[in-house]
């Protein structure tokens, strides 16, 4: 992502009909539109009125920050997503605990403050991935928090052909062992505590599952590392596969996960589409491409963000407490997976 020319902002609270400024465009900065401050009553009906002008944006641009809207509380946001986005998505398989406020709209992922989340497009694993990305932040940071952004086909471009065409080819497998210890449990992955409804839901979207005998479960999924833009046809790195690995993680917290859990039975770790494992090395050269195209924008209360999920990958860096953002998702990509990897049953059982 590059950016280039400044726009002028007005200052002065207007109503919902107000026109939308020009963007703000510079480098190493997600695109801007500073909007003049509605009245408060207001602020959904100039998300309903100017719905196309936003999401226009976000496919032009990759993502657009909106800022001067002064939203202050969860009904409001609530309120903005569904005019902005009326079909929001239920958030299934989160990796993380989220909280729910109202249907669609959630909290920011529960994650330690001081560790950042790395580059990745969210819920890229899931057989039918979100399109849209929606945040509002309520309350800034003073320190840190930033959601940065990073443009997926410079990414693309960046990586080394060899291992673009390898994943290309076989795709990329994330396995997880759901636990009560760490990141989100299968009964609040799933949003049930019935084992039938969860059977039914990975054999529809191409996830297979083991019961453990503790009770836990183990899954295992194939999804593509480059997918094509459903709007350009562009091809796009589009994944979680250095996010979720576990040379992502801090050493020592990779160490303990292993001591406690083993090195095959990790809360959640990828592989090459084959099954092979993925070196650090090649963890470290994605993280490293994410953050040579990486452009941020600190939080200031009151912003929401739009973000293409399929273009642009999204991290959360580091923070000092306290912080609010909503969440929510949309637009749903067409399914996508690939068959199920070599040495695994496609089938459930309890071992």
């Amino acid at each position: 992502m590059s950016f280039t020319s400044p726009a002028p902002i007005s200052p002065s609270p207007v109503s919902a009909s107000a026109p939308v400024p020009p963007v703000v465009l510079n480098p190493g900065t997600p695109p801007i539109l500073n909007v003049p401050t509605p009245e408060p009553a207001d602020v959904p009906a100039w998300a309903a009125e100017h719905r196309h002008t936003l999401r226009g944006l976000v496919t032009e641009h990759g993502a657009v920050l909106v800022r001067g809207l002064g939203l202050a509380d969860v009904g409001q946001v609530g309120a903005v997503f569904t005019e902005v986005a009326p079909n929001l998505m239920a958030d299934t398989e989160t990796f993380a605990p989220r909280r729910a406020h109202a249907p669609g709209v959630y909290s920011s992922t529960v994650w330690p403050a001081n560790q950042p989340m790395c580059m990745h497009h969210e819920l890229s694993y899931t057989h039918s991935p979100p399109g849209l990305m929606l945040m509002a932040c309520l309350t800034a940071p003073a320190e840190g928090g930033a959601t940065a952004l990073a443009d997926s086909a410079a990414v693309l471009d960046a990586l080394p052909p060899e291992l673009v065409q390898r994943f290309e080819g076989e795709g990329w497998l994330l396995t997880r062992t759901y636990n009560d210890d760490i990141g989100a449990s299968w009964t609040e992955a799933f949003g049930t505590e019935d084992r039938a409804v969860v059977e039914e839901y990975c054999r529809a979207n191409a996830v297979e599952f083991a019961w453990q005998s503790d009770g836990g479960l183990s899954t295992r999924q194939r999804r593509p590392a480059v997918v094509r833009h459903p709007a350009t046809g562009r091809r796009c790195w589009f994944n979680q596969i250095a996010f979720l690995n576990e040379w992502t993680l801090a050493p020592e917290v990779r160490e303990y996960l292993v001591d406690v859990y083993g090195p095959d039975a990790l809360p959640f770790n990828t592989r090459f589409g084959d099954g092979d494992p993925i070196g650090e090395d090649v963890v470290e050269l994605i993280n490293t491409v994410y953050t040579e195209h990486t452009v941020r924008e600190p939080w200031q209360s009151g912003d929401l963000m739009l973000i293409d999920n399929i273009r642009t990958a999204h991290s959360r860096e580091p923070f000092e407490p306290p912080r609010e953002v909503l969440v929510a998702m949309a637009a749903p990509h067409a399914p996508h997976s690939f068959p199920p990897a070599p040495t695994a049953s496609s089938e459930g059982s309890t071992r």
